[in-house]
């Protein structure tokens, strides 16, 4: 970057030309306090701004700001700032429903106007198709928002605390592991999810149990986590705990279930391990139903303490009905389903596919697959444990010739081994949802040289008030 550059030279004595030397400098310094007009937003959520040039990311400033803010961090192309004072503030900004919103670290843009938040998601979008992907003349278009942007995840995982001998659980501050308490509960979670949460809390100090202590390694309950079942307004609480014996786990269920009538199932997941891993390796049944049942669209699919399962149920429909129609299936197709999970795409297309072949190389994922699909009586799938860029390439080789692959890599992307085989098949659609922009936007760079261009991008905003946002493209050989 040569904006904060000086040239001393480019001719010796000699009059030959040499490299020049560079000496870089750098405008802010830590500690000081500079006046800023915000005028983007980071892939966090984080407002930036520039100072002579230099970035500066700033935790809770948004574009449209000017604001004072204080440096903290200093690296050699960016610095990291806190707001400290706003003297305009953006005309995008609103006040957080959210009392603990500047302390939590869950929703990152509740302080930004819900429409700005859908066009800013749409131009990231555009940008990095653009700057990465070096894709031009593209629409991306409007993001496909939610009615309600609240109350719309069907997942919570809360860690649990001690402070001034108590029970705390709520969700890390930002930055560190200090636990943010939500008297009033979470906004984007399912009110079932609160009621149980809160009722968990209570019990977990009345029948005075112990809480994980990162730095030590001791105390027994570490984690909560509650799974709503939107379709049957049903519950499951999982205990994570830091060993095996929970005291008074009979009267402690019991009192659980009758404060919480909607709870159907209530397990344990022992994780004795140091570090930040939420899940442990083994998980037993203590009370009820061993799994839960939840509807997309017209399938229901059963749901274990492990499962993944879109957390956003609304438009989680949204999502796999574009997958669908940018398909085009008419029911003669063979169907691939890469990275297929725990193969919720893979059946949600079947009953308009001659076949489909679904790939995950987490096997518990797999077995979910398999159960599900005989759950919805579904004939025409095949589930594969393995990885993709490992199995996909040798069913091409064997003489497999999808007509469309459905591609839904996690953040990372798919791997170039994947993309090679689709090319080699000549697989004349391609299906890909993303839910990480910058790795979408490489992966269609590299299916560019490969015959491939993407014909439509719509955004979905799976996770409204934070910087997330997934894509449906639509992808076709030229």
């Amino acid at each position: 970057d040569l904006r904060y550059t000086t040239i001393r030279c480019i001719f010796d004595k000699r009059g030959k030309f040499t490299m020049p030397k560079r000496m870089t400098t750098v405008p802010v310094e830590v500690g000081k306090q500079y006046s800023v007009e915000v005028t983007g937003l980071g892939h966090s959520g984080e407002g930036v701004a520039r100072v002579e040039g230099f970035t500066v990311f700033v935790l809770g400033a948004l574009p449209g700001d000017l604001a004072t803010i204080e440096i903290e961090e200093v690296k050699k192309n960016y610095a990291r700032g806190h707001l400290l004072h706003l003297e305009r503030p953006s005309i995008h900004r609103v006040s957080p429903p959210c009392g603990v919103h500047n302390e939590c670290g869950g929703c990152q843009l509740q302080t930004f106007e819900y429409s700005a938040q859908l066009a800013w998601k749409r131009r990231r979008v555009q940008d990095e198709l653009e700057r990465i992907g070096d894709i031009h003349g593209v629409e991306v278009l409007p993001v496909i928002g939610m009615e309600h942007p609240y109350q719309y995840r069907n997942k919570s995982q809360y860690p649990v605390g001690l402070r001034d001998g108590k029970i705390v659980m709520g969700f890390y501050k930002r930055g560190t592991h200090d636990i943010v308490e939500t008297p009033t509960g979470c906004l984007i979670d399912h009110p079932l999810n609160t009621k149980a949460i809160k009722a968990v809390k209570v019990l977990l100090n009345e029948f005075r149990m112990s809480a994980y202590d990162e730095i030590t390694g001791t105390g027994l309950f570490r984690h909560v986590m509650a799974r709503t079942s939107v379709s049957r307004e049903e519950v499951m609480v999982v205990f994570v705990t830091n060993g095996e014996e929970i005291p008074q786990v009979e009267l402690l269920v019991s009192k659980l279930c009758s404060q919480v009538p909607e709870i159907v199932s209530i397990h344990q997941n022992i994780n004795t391990r140091r570090g930040n891993i939420i899940l442990g390796e083994r998980t037993r049944l203590l009370w009820g139903e061993p799994v839960i049942r939840d509807r997309i669209g017209h399938l229901e699919f059963e749901i274990s303490p492990r499962s993944f399962f879109q957390v956003n149920p609304v438009q989680t429909k949204v999502l796999y009905d574009l997958a669908k129609e940018y398909a085009g299936l008419t029911g003669t197709e063979l169907v691939v389903d890469a990275y297929c999970g725990i193969g919720t795409i893979a059946l949600y297309v079947a009953d308009q596919a001659k076949r489909v072949i679904g790939i995950e190389d987490v096997p518990e994922a797999i077995e979910d697959a398999k159960r599900n699909s005989a759950l919805n009586g579904i004939r025409n799938v095949t589930f594969y444990t393995d990885k993709v860029e490992e199995r996909l390439p040798r069913l091409v080789g064997d003489g497999l010739r999808p007509d469309v692959v459905i591609l839904d890599p996690p953040r990372k992307g798919a791997e170039p081994e994947v993309l090679q085989a689709i090319s080699e098949a000549e697989v004349s659609r391609i299906v890909y949802v993303s839910c990480n922009p910058s790795s979408l936007a490489r992966d269609m760079k590299l299916l560019q040289p490969l015959g491939y261009a993407a014909k439509k991008v719509q955004p979905v905003d799976m996770f409204p008030h934070t910087a997330h946002v997934e894509c449906v493209v639509l992808i076709t050989k030229l």
